[in-house]
């Protein structure tokens, strides 16, 4: 299963096509970003988020790709049977996210047909693994200096197993959305949503952020993300919430 979802993945981004010629538009463009919270006392945690956003615009292929991880560990001290003060170091996040999606042109170029790939890896979840592979309809709804918008909707298939092994792979129906506000030169919010619904769980993300620049290709950038899923052990929470504030630099 791991080995079609990377298949899709290198497919789209290995799409035929030629650089598109609008000069105002680079033809590609990639981002990476760093996180890092280090505190001390009773509870010592050490926190690094890592990722790459990448957007590549053909003339006749619009792609998007993005990698992100998360990693968090812990230090807290307990008595042991000795009744003496001990270190106890856990790991207590360890997440990986890939996704890759092409927009195929159509002679409207705000009309696109679209395939996505994505996989997700969360040792801390209530899901081994969840990834999906979807197709189908995407527009550019709003594009001018400050805003641009887009969506996308069609069907696809969830590779899903829990923790316990079991599968609940299923067809699923993926609709998601990015929106992109240029505040001004420095500054600029966006923001990004998905769902995905299947017969055995739903999935849906959300990630807010507002990136200022700093100095040159150097930015700070405040982000707050949303994960749900629908079908969890009772143990475990639906809804997995993440704030950071990372440094970000564009590499093109």
């Amino acid at each position: 299963m791991k080995k079609q979802v990377l298949a899709s993945l290198i497919a789209i981004s290995l799409s035929p096509a030629a650089f598109a010629q609008d000069d105002d538009v680079k033809p590609f463009t990639m981002e990476g970003e760093l996180g890092f919270i280090s505190t001390s006392g009773n509870t010592e945690t050490t926190s690094i988020s890592a990722g790459i956003q990448a957007h590549q615009e053909l003339e006749k292929w619009s792609n998007d790709y993005v990698l992100k991880g998360l990693y968090k560990q812990e230090t807290v001290q307990q008595e042991n049977d000795a009744g003496e003060q001990e270190d106890i170091e856990f790991t207590s996040a360890q997440k990986f996210f890939g996704s890759a999606q092409g927009n195929y042109k159509l002679e409207n170029p705000d009309n696109r047909l679209f395939g996505f790939a994505s996989y997700e890896d969360d040792r801390f979840s209530n899901f081994n693994y969840q990834s999906t592979i979807a197709a189908g309809w995407n527009q550019k709804v709003l594009e001018n200096k400050r805003h641009t918008l887009e969506y996308s909707i069609g069907p696809g298939y969830s590779f899903i197993e829990t923790q316990d092994g079991e599968s609940l792979d299923s067809m699923i129906v993926r609709a998601s959305s990015a929106y992109s506000w240029k505040i001004s030169d420095t500054a600029k919010f966006t923001q990004t949503v998905s769902t995905e619904v299947g017969s055995d769980n739903t999935k849906s993300r959300a990630e807010s952020a507002l990136t200022a620049t700093i100095s040159g290709n150097l930015s700070m950038r405040l982000s707050f993300k949303l994960d749900h899923n629908t079908n969890v052990e009772d143990d475990v929470e639906k809804l997995d919430t993440e704030t950071a504030v990372s440094l970000v630099y564009n590499f093109f």
